[in-house]
This record gives structure tokens, sequence and C-alpha cells, in this order.
């Protein structure tokens, strides 16, 4: 029930944008839009989701398996797409990667948790070298990158450094202690989590070599600059004027408020800060809120009904093995 009313927050978020702006201003503005430079959006965007999954074939070590690659980035994608804060994103394509790419639990968490380390560090980087152009959103921007930095931090404990990532599970366990489960639920639960990061972190030791992270480095790099480029290209579409490093910083922006806002996906929250960061450079207001919901039309939502697709076929099997792997509501203690 929780999930349903964070659920319709977004909804009604993105339902306030489009009355703020007017459903017939955004009529006229998808109007005078091209599709076809709206096609070529798409077409970007299904690049990112093809790179992502080479990355993700790379450090599972089945590289050529590029069907079965594609399907499992984009199953994840679509999973936090709609959990918040995109935290159920790892943990289903570690399950999905486990029944499709015939891979362990672990190895498939540390491929996840490896490809959101060199995310924050490449937003990081480009968040610097934004601010240096920008002046605008300087403060912003450095705080955006100090958060993306202690956010590579926290991976790199968790993912590579076996006894800190075991340090912090058991500062969440002790807060677990305190829920109403039973202690034997308590017993297995530490038990599966420490044997999961032991497993972990020594999957991402093995596969870590200076040669590996810079290939994975270059992915995740081409990757965001891709993703940029889609947003550059909506503009075009909508033929609005900008430079390349306005919609960098714009676009990094708004997912970090997006992540922050633990809305599932940043659904409402991103559209509502795209829209205040186009009218910050310069956009009307009208305008920007319509390049927003076409952004977000060709990027969150072709991906979610991607994922969709792929999942009719696995979903059964995938929950089944989320059920294997968690504990039922028998947990619960006695009353």
């Amino acid at each position: 029930m929780k999930r349903f009313y964070v659920f319709c927050i977004s909804i009604f978020l993105i339902a306030l944008l489009i009355l703020w702006i007017g459903p017939s201003n955004i009529i006229n503005s998808f109007k005078t839009a091209s599709w076809e430079w709206l096609l070529v959006a798409l077409l970007i965007h299904l690049l990112v989701i093809e790179l992502r999954s080479l990355r993700w074939g790379f450090i599972i070590n089945k590289p050529f398996e590029i069907k079965n690659n594609y399907i499992v980035k984009t199953i994840g994608l679509f999973a936090g797409n709609f959990s918040p804060m995109r935290t159920a994103g790892e943990v289903l394509n570690a399950v999905a990667g486990k029944k499709i790419n015939k891979i362990t639990l672990s190895e498939g968490l540390s491929a996840g948790l490896t490809e959101r380390f060199f995310d924050f560090l490449v937003v990081a980087v480009l968040l610097i070298l934004a601010s240096i152009w920008i002046e605008t959103t300087r403060l912003v921007s450095i705080l955006g990158a100090v958060l993306s930095l202690v956010m590579v931090l926290l991976v790199y404990f968790v993912n590579w450094r076996e006894d800190s990532s075991i340090w912090i599970y058991e500062k969440i366990h002790f807060i677990l202690c305190k829920l109403p489960i039973n202690e034997q639920a308590l017993d297995n639960i530490y038990l599966k989590f420490t044997e999961g990061l032991k497993g972990m972190t020594e999957y991402t030791n093995s596969f870590t070599t200076g040669k590996n992270l810079f290939f994975v480095l270059i992915l995740a790099f081409a990757s965001w600059i891709l993703e940029c480029l889609r947003l550059y290209v909506v503009f075009y579409a909508f033929n609005v004027e900008i430079t390349f490093t306005a919609v960098v910083i714009i676009l990094i922006l708004a997912n970090i408020i997006g992540i922050a806002s633990a809305l599932p996906g940043g659904m409402g929250s991103i559209e509502l800060s795209l829209t205040g960061l186009f009218v910050l450079f310069g956009v009307p207001t009208a305008l920007g809120g319509s390049i927003a919901l076409a952004d977000r039309l060709v990027s969150f939502w072709v991906v979610s009904v991607l994922g969709i697709i792929f999942s009719s076929y696995y979903a059964k099997d995938i929950l089944g093995e989320i059920k294997n792997y968690t504990l039922d509501i028998g947990i619960l203690k006695n009353k």
C-alpha cells in the first residue's frame, strides 16, 4: 500500500507539471517538434542501453551474449525505474543475470555495484568540469559532485573491501534486530548477507585490473555522454538552441534530484527539476516542460515498456528466485 501511495505522488507531480504548463501549450509545442529528431533521440537512448549491456557483459565475463545482456540490463533499468532511488535495479539485475546469464548472485551484485561506482565517478567529473564553465549553477554542481564522490567511496568500501562491507552491514543488522523479526530469521539474514558480501568482494577483486577498470570507465563515460546527446537532440527537435555543456549539467543535476527525492525512478521530481533548470537557462516554461516530458518519454517510458515485455518472459522465474533468496512473511515475531 505504501508503494502505491509513493507512486501516486509521482503521478500527481507529473499531472501538476502538465496543469502548470497547460495541456494546450504542450500539444502546440509537440506539434511544432520534429518527430524525426525525436526518433533519433530514441535510437540514441537504445544505443545507451546497448553500451550499458556491453559493460555488464564485460564485467561478468560474458561480453558476447549480446541478446541476453541487453535483456538483463533492460530488466534491471525497468526495475530501477519503479523503485525508490532506483535501488531495485542492481538486485533485479543480479537475479536476472543468474537466470539468464547463468552467473551467481554475488557476481551479479558485484557487476551492478561496479557499474554504479563508475557512474558516480563519471557524474562527479562531469559536474566539476561543467561548473568551471557555467557560473549560474556552480554551487549546486560542486555540491552534486561532492555527493557523487561520497557515493563513490561508499560503493568502494562495500564492493571492494570485505571487512568494511561486512562492518557496514553489521550496523544495518543492528537496526534489523530492533524490528519484530524472530532470532532464527535474523540469523538467516545475517548468514546470507555476510556470505553474499564475501562472494561479491571476492569477485570484484578478481575482476579488478587496470585494463578492465579502464575499459569499464570508458563505457561509463560514453554512455553518459550519449545520454546528454539524447537530451541535446530533443532540444534540437523542438528547435531550441542550448550549449552542450548546459545540457550535461542539467541532465546530471536532474538525475541527482530524482535519486534524492526517493520517488520511483525519480518520476515527477525529474520532470519538474528538468523544467526548472531549463527555465534557469532561458528556455520558456511551456517549451521547457514539453521538452522534459518528451525526453522522459524517450528515455524512461520506452525502457519501462521494453522491461515489461522482457519481464513477461522471465518474471515468474525471477520473482521466484527473489522469494527463495529472501525470507517470507513468516519471519515476523509472534505477538
